[in-house]
């Protein structure tokens, strides 16, 4: 079977790399640390260090997935389209990789992006939304991943990067609002919820939409981050008088507690509305976000690992967002989230 390249080996990219072996394929892995249980594999070629250095020895033209954290994640993006890579992008940066567009094309290079549940799958969905009602009035995305329970603390545990959980708390959120794009401040517009078998929760907006703001015809568009009531309070309340490793620390994810991810994607047109939950509570001691997040990032993997970024994903050299996919390849996403356990709600 053909060969992957995994940057990173955190908890969503040790989950990708597992599924891309259970598919049968080989991986090289490059980060800093390769636990043992993946460096010791016999289909897993580990190369430990600065992955900047590792990266000018791969093959060119490789099928390459990039996991690392978003501030690290856009420096390799440029050394990965030179050497011609087929890149399954991952990395959620602030940076927009379409300033890469020129690059790619000369190389030769596919860049898909945010690759994950949320952007990712809210994407795809918008996307068939669209395709199904038409010009949308409004698009509407929630999304968290948090305990199945509330605590006296955070009532929350960071399943990813968790600087890239405080970039979500501070960067101002793009949305659409009467066909015009403008930015908000984070944390604004917060209101209550009511999430199915969880009862109340907090839901407020962030900067999630990106590439869906400009592909995506609707005249109001906005994403949301939801989490247990008190998290944002205390956010507000503390987070000003701590520094990032208390944070980090704070937020440790812990593998023994239960949690769960929840993603509604609600469109509607003038006439009609579709609305899609997908749900997850995590598997055989893989966590929810893990899952959810590394299924759209595997099953978009291995079309480009078994059939190539045209004809698995329609995908021509350059930089593409998930929604830039073909239909055929979003419904074998799907149905690859689906036989993993994963649920899918759509009314």
């Amino acid at each position: 079977m053909a060969a992957a390249i995994a940057l990173g080996c955190g908890l969503v990219g040790r989950f990708v790399i597992e599924r891309l072996l259970e598919y049968g394929h080989h991986v090289t892995v490059l980060d800093l640390k390769v636990p043992e249980q993946l460096a010791t594999h016999p289909n897993i070629d580990a190369r430990q260090g600065d992955v900047f250095q590792n990266i000018a020895h791969l093959p060119p033209q490789s099928v390459v997935i990039n996991m690392l954290p978003g501030r690290i994640g856009n420096g390799v993006r440029p050394l990965l389209l030179k050497a011609g890579h087929q890149v399954v992008d991952l990395a959620f940066t602030a940076e927009d990789p379409h300033q890469y567009q020129a690059l790619a094309v000369a190389n030769n290079a596919v860049l898909l992006w945010d690759v994950g549940i949320a952007p990712g799958m809210s994407n795809m969905l918008a996307k068939k939304a669209y395709e199904i009602l038409g010009e949308l009035e409004n698009i509407t995305i929630k999304v968290g991943g948090n305990p199945t329970k509330p605590d006296s603390e955070w009532s929350y545990m960071a399943p990813f990067s968790p600087s890239d959980v405080i970039e979500e708390y501070t960067r101002p959120a793009r949305i659409k609002v009467a066909n015009k794009i403008c930015e908000v401040p984070a944390i604004t517009e917060r209101h209550l919820i009511e999430v199915d078998g969880y009862g109340p929760m907090e839901a407020f907006l962030t900067d999630g939409l990106r590439s869906v703001l400009t592909t995506i015809p609707a005249i109001n568009m906005k994403e949301f981050t939801v989490r247990w009531p008190g998290h944002i309070d205390k956010w507000l309340r503390e987070s000003s008088h701590l520094d990032e490793q208390e944070l980090l620390d704070a937020w440790k994810f812990d593998p023994s507690r239960d949690e769960f991810t929840w993603l509604e994607v609600v469109a509607v047109s003038k006439n009609q509305r579709k609305r899609w939950v997908v749900q997850d509570s995590g598997m055989n001691g893989d966590g929810s976000m893990a899952r959810t997040t590394g299924l759209v990032t595997a099953a978009c993997a291995l079309q480009f690992l078994e059939h190539g970024p045209l004809e698995g994903c329609g995908l021509s050299p350059g930089i593409h967002p998930p929604e830039a996919i073909h239909g055929r390849a979003i419904d074998a996403i799907i149905e690859m989230m689906k036989r993993h356990g994963v649920a899918f709600s759509e009314d």
